[in-house]
């Protein structure tokens, strides 16, 4: 357990908690809506710096990342909890874990030891990822800068919802992100999530000041966010960002809370993907869906494909210093 970072006393035992766009008030003896920060006597505890209750090697593709060193692997940690409560989410079981006030479950590994471990199965990439990140922002934090100093890559998988002070601090640290953008409706987020919309633009806005590589998943959901007109909103807002920033469009399947359902059909996937492109949007991916021509990368200049993927399978790589091998037309990313 480890005194937590970015909140401040507001009574005798009272705290507000700073680090994300909830700024729980936080009364002793109680938890925040992530479950895993606790007030203890005025002070503002951690409950889950070092303890993981996931950890794998996996493909950078599978955060997913597909301009961030295509065909490297990411070891990739979790803690239990969650700031969100996304009816949908299919890593329920650990994210949610911590919400009802029991003891937090994980192996006790430390930030020192996830480098080791990194070493040993040859992953030049940490990736925090599986929950979210953001809840575990001091784990995180030290292992992000143990990683930076042995010359590794730190990636975030996240829903986006944290505050400015708290970005800034670990950005320096922070190579790439993947981002959820949920949707462009604040009943989506209210009602889905249990959060809210517009911090999360900001967040995109300020990772992208900061110069961290941002790529930007959408889960496309029947009946709750698939509208062409919501499509072509996101589009719209992901060029207001900059054309080069990876768009995946994902495919939902029945999940948690949300199992009654149906999978995504293909074709909503491939319009959302034609909207994109159409927008501006030089890469836009369709996910969850292997073997889709929507999965390659294809050179914004010639069309010609200049990585082939099925699933988190990669083909050759058709990039040279940052240029396509066919036409000399440069492809944003780090390779």
């Amino acid at each position: 357990m480890k005194e937590a970072m970015f909140y401040e006393k507001i009574g005798e035992k009272e705290i507000r908690c700073y680090l994300c766009p909830h700024r729980c008030k936080i009364s002793s003896g109680k938890r925040g809506i992530c479950g895993v920060r606790e007030n203890r006597e005025g002070t503002l505890y951690t409950l889950v710096y070092g303890k993981v209750i996931s950890w794998a090697v996996d493909p950078i593709e599978k955060k997913p990342l597909y301009h961030f060193y295509p065909g490297e692997t990411a070891f990739s940690i979790a803690t239990v909890g969650c700031n969100f409560r996304c009816l949908h989410c299919q890593n329920y079981s650990i994210s949610q874990l911590s919400k009802g006030g029991e003891g937090i479950s994980g192996e006790d590994i430390s930030p020192k030891k996830i480098i080791g471990l990194a070493k040993q199965k040859k992953a030049k990439i940490i990736a925090y990822t599986y929950t979210e990140p953001i809840i575990f922002f001091e784990y995180a934090y030290d292992t992000c800068r143990l990683a930076k100093k042995e010359g590794m890559k730190n990636v975030f998988v996240t829903n986006g919802y944290i505050e400015e002070e708290p970005l800034r601090e670990i950005a320096p640290y922070m190579d790439a992100a993947n981002v959820d953008l949920k949707s462009m409706r604040e009943e989506f987020y209210h009602k889905t999530c249990g959060a809210h919309f517009s911090p999360v633009l900001k967040t995109l806005k300020l990772m992208k000041e900061l110069g961290i590589w941002v790529e930007i998943t959408t889960l496309i959901i029947p009946t709750l966010n698939d509208s062409k007109e919501e499509q072509k909103e996101i589009a719209d807002f992901i060029v207001s960002l900059g054309k080069e920033t990876p768009w995946h469009i994902s495919r939902f399947y029945p999940a948690y809370r949300l199992a009654n359902l149906s999978p995504t059909p293909v074709e909503t996937l491939h319009q959302a993907r034609r909207i994109g492109l159409k927008a501006g949007l030089k890469y836009v991916y369709v996910g969850n869906i292997p073997g889709d021509e929507g999965e390659n990368t294809y050179c914004p200049n010639c069309r010609r494909i200049i990585i082939n993927r099925s699933g988190y399978w990669i083909g050759k790589i058709k990039i040279k210093r940052g240029r396509c091998e066919f036409c000399g037309f440069p492809i944003e990313g780090m390779w």
